[in-house]
């Protein structure tokens, strides 16, 4: 008991849809980044986190280990709120799951075609092995539907519940 009300009885300040954007930026980064390093791993694909955020400018030996892609993991969580609010601000009204859909694909021909000449060690992408298109491709196309999907969801929630 807390100035005599019940510690249950408190509210909670909402978080905003900005918060909750930018956190699922943070966390969509992470857990599909992690998800692209194990591909790498088991040799699904042959890039992984780091082929694109330490290794096109950084040559030691750790960079080439777990601890690069742990640190190239983070820091695509990072980036990736920067994605999320960019999906917030152009594209958080929209309904469905294909908008979201249309940005993975979009982002993933963005690092592959446009952005590929800065990452001199990651393959063109008529080169690629059929096995890393189809996986780097399904892994943008579900964090695509992981950010959007969520951030979309959020504010039509929010909208619903103004009304109410």
């Amino acid at each position: 008991m807390v100035n005599g009300k019940l510690e249950q009885n408190k509210q909670q300040k909402p978080v905003s849809l900005l918060s909750k954007a930018l956190i699922t930026g943070f966390i969509g980064g992470v857990f599909w980044s992690f998800i692209g390093a194990i591909a790498s791993y088991f040799n699904f694909t042959s890039v992984s986190p780091a082929s694109f955020i330490l290794r096109f400018w950084l040559h030691t030996g750790w960079s080439d280990g777990w601890l690069g892609q742990l640190v190239s993991i983070v820091i695509i969580g990072v980036l990736s709120t920067i994605l999320a609010l960019v999906y917030y601000v152009l594209l958080k009204n929209t309904q469905g799951i294909w908008p979201s859909a249309l940005f993975g694909v979009a982002l993933w021909f963005v690092v592959f075609y446009l952005l590929q000449p800065i990452f001199p060690n990651v393959e063109h992408m008529t080169k690629l092995t059929s096995d890393t298109i189809v996986t780097t491709f399904c892994l943008y196309l579900l964090y695509g539907i992981f950010i959007g999907y969520s951030i979309s969801y959020e504010y039509q929630s929010n909208l619903i519940s103004e009304n109410v």
